[in-house]
């Protein structure tokens, strides 16, 4: 049965005409859906009973149902949402003292195999829809005004990382259509959304020919080909200078900064000549290098490195004129941090996608 939670308010309005309605009715839906966040057609009550009778015949709402909630000590909160074919994906709420972010997963799962990451380590299921990526925001939007995650500002999401489960450009069209959503449906400003990728150089041209003013984040993780294909194998299609290349092509088009995400792992990519590496290959690019440290997962022979090591690491960029910021760990109590994200019901095992 299709889903409202998806469709774009001139889409609504073009249903409520088919249903013999007037135009303003999909306005209605849209606010709704959006605003209001509504996950039941008895809800929305300024609508004609007889065509929310129908539209409950035709349609469902979209709204995934909560099966697990997670709080962090730190605020974070995790919500394990139920799909309507039983999948299951991760969503994550974080807040700042300056924001209320919410990171959302694009697949069920993800196909590319990042060994430090433990999505990857579930498999691929499917791609997501719109509806379904812009239902995580509402979920978690949900969760954090029935209980308070900052005492000292609104919890209303104003940020979206496309940074949960799976890689988003494998799923272009509906990762783009969730973003459209989420700003003019929810009201995100564009410039407080970000993309993440693992380097699909295709998809990142593409994307720089929309020229939207929304963030691109690259997971870069190496500075050389032979250590990224070790730690990604699922990326060894392009190689970093061709994805550096398309990078430089983003910056051109949109006029926007890159960030790149490195996850830095004991001993394997964390070195000094590691940092030199990559250094040199972002001379003169319009970027900045968000340094994550490994955030352990079950099962892994990865570490993190040791604090003077991250230190080194920065320094290093830092010298050679690299903006560099390094993530704040949260979550990582409720297995809710970077990297940490699978279909999992508790803490013992996944649940079946």
């Amino acid at each position: 049965m299709p889903t409202l939670l998806g469709l774009n308010t001139d889409e609504l309005r073009a249903l409520a005409q088919r249903e013999g309605q007037a135009a303003y009715r999909g306005d209605q839906i849209a606010t709704w859906l959006y605003k209001y966040g509504v996950d039941s057609f008895s809800l929305m009550n300024n609508l004609p009973e007889p065509f929310r009778a129908r539209l409950e015949q035709s349609h469902q709402v979209g709204r995934a149902h909560v099966i697990t909630e997670q709080r962090s000590k730190d605020g974070t909160v995790k919500l394990l949402l139920g799909l309507h074919d039983g999948a299951t994906v991760e969503t994550v709420g974080l807040p700042y003292a300056d924001r209320m972010s919410c990171c959302v997963s694009t697949q069920v799962g993800c196909p590319i195999g990042c060994v430090f990451c433990a999505t990857g380590l579930s498999g691929f299921a499917r791609n997501l829809t719109a509806g379904e990526m812009v239902g995580q925001v509402l979920a978690v939007q949900e969760a954090a005004e029935v209980k308070a995650m900052a005492s000292n500002r609104s919890n209303r999401i104003d940020h979206v990382t496309f940074m949960g489960m799976g890689e988003p450009l494998l799923n272009y069209e509906a990762t783009l259509k969730a973003a459209h959503l989420l700003n003019r449906e929810v009201g995100i400003a564009m410039r407080h959304l970000t993309i993440s990728t693992a380097g699909l150089v295709p998809e990142i041209r593409r994307l720089a020919q929309e020229q939207l003013q929304l963030t691109l984040a690259v997971s870069l993780h190496a500075p050389t080909d032979e250590l990224r294909s070790q730690l990604m194998p699922g990326m060894t299609t392009w190689s970093v200078a061709e994805i550096i290349e398309a990078c430089h092509e983003y910056v051109m088009w949109t006029r926007r900064r890159v960030t790149f995400e490195y996850c830095l792992l004991d001993g394997i990519n964390d070195g000094v000549a590691a940092a030199q590496e990559l250094a040199h290959i972002l001379h003169g690019l319009n970027c900045h290098a968000n340094l994550i440290s490994f955030n352990p997962i079950g099962g892994s022979r990865y570490r993190p490195p040791p604090r003077e090591r991250v230190t080194a690491f920065r320094e290093v960029l830092e010298s050679a004129g690299i903006q560099v910021t390094q993530r704040v760990e949260r979550g990582s109590d409720i297995d809710a941090a970077c990297g940490q994200l699978r279909q999992r019901a508790d803490g013992t095992g996944l649940v079946s996608p």
